[in-house]
């Protein structure tokens, strides 16, 4: 059996309620959703944590998962939802955090220059990732964490391959475009 017969089966068996069949879903896929939260967060407790939300709410909510060999791209998109949310929340807390005097974070603040600098770049191409669209979100991460060519992704997500191609150019496009313009951050132009 071809590894795509596979995961479909073990996609209809976790439809019918099969724990192993999701648990063997989940280990086919598991690296490559660790890879994409770590890039996109960039702090480990966040990926793991955000790879197990997203493994909860997958196991729970694949009966309605209409396309067996949607799988994939299905759990990518709640991964991405969920990374979203934990960057809101940074963004919150940074904003929050704005508020106090800068004496008492520079108190607290314990970082070399070269992991602030990191940060600081994590954070801009974090911000030109919110320039794009859903599905041009989807097609980037699966191709520059997932590992995936534009073939599998466009079978993952029912689109063409040429299609997923010129969705992928376009949207690193944008990001230069915005990175390259000084990017809007915080309200701030950089």
């Amino acid at each position: 059996m071809e590894n795509g017969e596979r995961i479909v089966e073990l996609v209809r068996l976790s439809k019918l309620g099969n724990a192993h069949a999701f648990s063997e879903l989940y280990e086919s896929i598991y690296v490559d959703l660790y890879k994409y939260a770590l890039y996109t967060l960039g702090n480990a407790q966040d990926a793991e944590n955000a790879v197990s939300d997203t493994v909860l709410d997958a196991y729970a909510g694949i009966v309605r998962l209409r396309d067996e060999k949607a799988f994939r791209g299905w759990i990518f998109r709640i991964l991405s939802n969920k990374c979203n949310r934990i960057i809101r929340e940074y963004v919150q807390r940074r904003q929050n955090q704005a508020q106090y005097p800068v004496e008492d974070m520079s108190q607290s603040a314990s970082y070399s220059e070269g992991s602030i600098e990191n940060a600081e770049n994590r954070t801009m191409i974090q911000t030109a990732f919110t320039v794009l669209s859903e599905e041009e979100k989807q097609i980037v991460s699966m191709t520059v964490f997932g590992g995936y060519d534009s073939l599998e992704i466009a079978q993952m997500m029912n689109l063409n391959r040429n299609t997923v191609r010129s969705k992928y150019s376009r949207a690193l496009t944008k990001m230069k475009n915005f990175l390259s313009a000084g990017g809007d951050m915080y309200g701030q132009q950089r």
